[in-house]
């Protein structure tokens, strides 16, 4: 055989549409070292995914050690990244809530007891706007782990699913994809789903669903390829790993050691977390004492039931609190089912923010501030396909102390960026449009207490905070954090309401919804059991609604609309719009203009053109300067009509007119005669070059070029006062001298000095 010949690579086509190019699954051709790798391509989109997992479990460990990462390449599209270095960095935020995504959907798939370090990297090697990359980076990551002997529950895979015009599309492209009302990644196995995440324009909850079973219809095509693949790779067989130890007589001394004592401490009902969580505490110290004093074992034996005593006391607080939510109906803080924890609210707590609110659920609190801020505050989006800017932002922080951790704050965390793109999501869609609020929005919430939930509390802080601002929010938003728990063998199942944290990590799913009172704007779900049937989906969704509804009352019941005028903090902001042939004039040449105005004026002044007309939002902090810019720009939207009034610059001083500046760019003949009923014998007595005067346009021919204007028209008229006789006109004055008019065309006017007809004027009847 001739080694420089390459193995043929397997390759598994799978047809969605007709309309639409096939997806191509490939492997046994690129990074063969990795344990796993392939190369899905669905057009010119292209990704690299592969995986590697350690051959030892990670000593001291209770959870999977997984690690997903996701990367775009600016090669993959031909630009070149940003910056100095010009080579990609630490993972952008897209990108690392495209691996949130992936990851999300494969945790719950990997062994319960495989506790080996395992790396999924996915890459975006090739782009082509026709296809959303995002969408294919789950069946990627998935078919790697297929394609390996990486124990792996799989197949599973993700796809888009949007609504346009009222038709439902898997995997559109960027350009179709602006015109969606819902936009969700559902992640899902042949049997069930297992990850939903997605944003949508205030659609009914019926309509979420059946996106929801659509998409789902797609991921069992996508997953029968993977199946596929995995038997013509040959990795059926799985490799072997060490299995935590399992001891059944132990696992019920366990049992009935901590069952009786851990019911009597759920039933008691305590509302704070730490003292309940000491209190099972205590109990499991008891277990331990009892195994290290009480049984008579060798070190290696005890060191092993220590252990086994852990993962089983877990186990036992597991089974107590789940069989009392199903039996009994109520959970460990005393609610029912549906019962939302006690809410209060506050607005303008912070006395210097643009806008600020406090809102607290039970033992969650988010502290939400608002910044109003001008068009150079806009976030600029740098992506391999996406270039744009962001005029809304919201930002989630979690410091430690809000869950009585005492460590360091170290950056932002992936949860914390995951987080507040959910809340991004549920409010950007009530968020006015620019030409309504000029202004760039910046939200960002404070968790100061988390016990279930800081996302939703974030989003109904968010809508408080906003409409403390007094930005006119379409509507007003909020969100509830839906749990369930449910019992296989029996087939009982109960949806829980407002979710604690206990809740959400001894539970089954973790379902977060927000919308307006009419409809859902975004979601986030998490399954952690298979065979999640649509009866239980649909019952969560509807219970949602209520949570939701009886959440949204309470903020309203606190700030029932938004404020009728921003705060006096808020920076004064006005967009005018100008002729697009008047840009030129304001910016001046090398910017002179637009820059002396915002010297002057202390104010931020930014230019844009859009549909033939300039866009000019002007932004400051002191009154009297932002009037003086407004009125400044507001010059350069005017056209010369006759009867209206100009303040106008004298340009230019002769011996019987004055050339004044009324318009920017834009200049006029002011005779003397038109400067006061008095008779005038010299114009110097009157106006200086540099003049700011009032001048009203009493003349103006576009075809030949007159501008005439008047000073004494905006005077009042002396009594018994008349129009001196005016003579005959000529086409030269009396110094045989003809005076071009320069009205400087290039703003869109005509060229040619014009002489008024006050020249031609008998000084002895003035």
């Amino acid at each position: 055989m001739n080694a420089n010949i390459p193995p043929k690579p397997i390759v598994k086509k799978i047809t969605l549409f007709e309309d639409k190019p096939e997806i191509i699954i490939e492997t046994g051709k690129l990074a063969k070292q990795a344990h796993g790798s392939v190369v899905v391509r669905m057009g010119k989109t292209m990704l690299l995914a592969t995986v590697v997992s350690a051959k030892e479990p990670r000593p001291d460990v209770d959870f999977l050690p997984l690690q997903v990462e996701y990367q775009e390449k600016f090669s993959s599209y031909g630009r070149f990244p940003g910056g100095f270095f010009k080579r990609e960095g630490k993972p952008s935020e897209h990108e690392i809530l495209v691996a949130r995504l992936v990851d999300r959907a494969l945790r719950p798939l990997f062994p319960k007891d495989y506790r080996n370090d395992t790396f999924v990297t996915v890459q975006l090697i090739s782009a082509d706007k026709e296809v959303i990359p995002d969408s294919l980076a789950g069946l990627a990551a998935s078919s790697a782990l297929m394609a390996s002997d990486i124990p792996f529950d799989g197949p599973m895979a993700e796809v888009r699913i949007s609504r346009i015009n009222g038709q439902f599309v898997i995997n559109p492209g960027f350009d179709e994809n602006q015109h969606a009302d819902i936009d969700l990644i559902v992640g899902g196995t042949q049997e069930s789903i297992v990850m939903v995440e997605g944003e949508m324009n205030e659609v009914s909850e019926g309509e979420m669903l059946e996106a929801i079973k659509t998409a789902h219809e797609y991921i069992k095509v996508l997953c029968k390829a993977q199946k596929e693949l995995e038997q013509e790779v040959g990795a059926t067989e799985k490799r072997e790993y060490p299995h935590e130890p399992q001891d059944p007589e132990f696992e019920k001394f366990v049992y009935d050691f901590a069952q009786n004592k851990i019911y009597q401490i759920a039933k008691s009902f305590i509302s704070d977390k730490h003292k309940r969580s000491d209190e099972f505490d205590k109990i499991k110290q008891e277990l331990i004492e009892y195994v290290e004093n009480e049984m008579n074992l060798g070190d290696e034996e005890k060191a092993e039931k220590l252990l086994m005593a852990e993962n089983y006391f877990h186990d036992v607080l597991k089974h107590v609190i789940r069989e009392m939510i199903l039996e009994e109906g109520v959970r460990v803080d005393g609610r029912k089912l549906d019962q939302v924890r006690p809410i209060w609210c506050e607005v303008d707590y912070l006395p210097s923010a643009h806008g600020s609110a406090i809102f607290s659920r039970g033992e969650t609190m988010s502290l939400t501030t608002v910044t109003l801020g001008s068009k150079l505050d806009e976030q600029v989006v740098d992506e391999v396909l996406i270039q744009s800017r962001e005029r809304f932002v919201l930002h989630y922080n979690f410091p430690p102390f809000a869950t009585g951790d005492a460590r360091p704050v170290r950056g932002i965390s992936r949860r914390e960026i995951g987080h507040g793109n959910l809340a991004h999501r549920a409010l950007k869609t009530v968020i006015p449009s620019e030409e309504e609020c000029p202004y760039t929005i910046r939200v960002v919430s404070d968790i100061l207490e988390s016990n279930g939930s800081s996302s939703m509390a974030t989003v109904c802080a968010g809508t408080l905070a906003l409409m403390d601002a007094g930005v006119k929010i379409k509507k007003p938003v909020s969100g509830i954090a839906m749990g369930l728990v449910t019992d296989a063998e029996t087939g009982r199942w109960a949806v829980l309401t407002d979710i604690l944290g206990d809740e959400d990590h001894l539970g089954d799913m973790d379902f977060k919804v927000t919308g307006t009172r009419d409809g859902l704007t975004a979601c986030q779900m998490d399954i952690k059991i298979e065979g999640l049937n649509y009866e239980i989906l649909e019952k969560a969704l509807e219970q949602s609604k209520k949570g939701r509804l009886y959440i949204l009352d309470k903020i309203l019941e606190t700030i029932p609309a938004p404020r009728d005028n921003y705060k006096p903090t808020a920076p004064r902001i006005a967009r005018l719009e100008i002729p697009s042939d008047m840009i030129g004039a304001l910016i001046g040449p090398g910017g002179k203009v637009i820059q002396k105005l915002q010297n002057d004026t202390n104010t931020t002044v930014v230019v844009d053109s859009d549909d033939n007309k300039g866009i000019v939002t002007i932004t400051a902090n002191e009154e009297e300067g932002f009037q003086k810019a407004v009125d400044f720009v507001k010059r350069f939207s005017q056209r010369p009509e006759i009867g209206q009034v100009y303040t106008g610059i004298v340009k230019e001083i002769h011996q019987n007119w004055a050339i004044v500046e009324f318009i920017p760019g834009v200049t006029g003949l002011l005779h003397k005669s038109q400067i006061d009923y008095k008779y005038v014998t010299d114009i110097n007595e009157y106006l200086s070059v540099g003049d700011e005067v009032k001048v009203k346009l009493i003349d103006y021919n576009k075809e030949k070029g007159t501008v005439r204007l008047s000073m004494k028209a905006l005077m009042p008229r002396p009594e018994g006062y008349e129009e001196p006789h005016e003579h005959r006109r000529h086409t030269s004055d009396r110094r045989g001298e003809r005076r071009p008019y320069n009205n400087q065309s290039r703003h869109g006017y005509d060229q040619g000095r014009s002489r008024s007809n006050e020249d031609h004027e008998s000084e002895q009847d003035a």
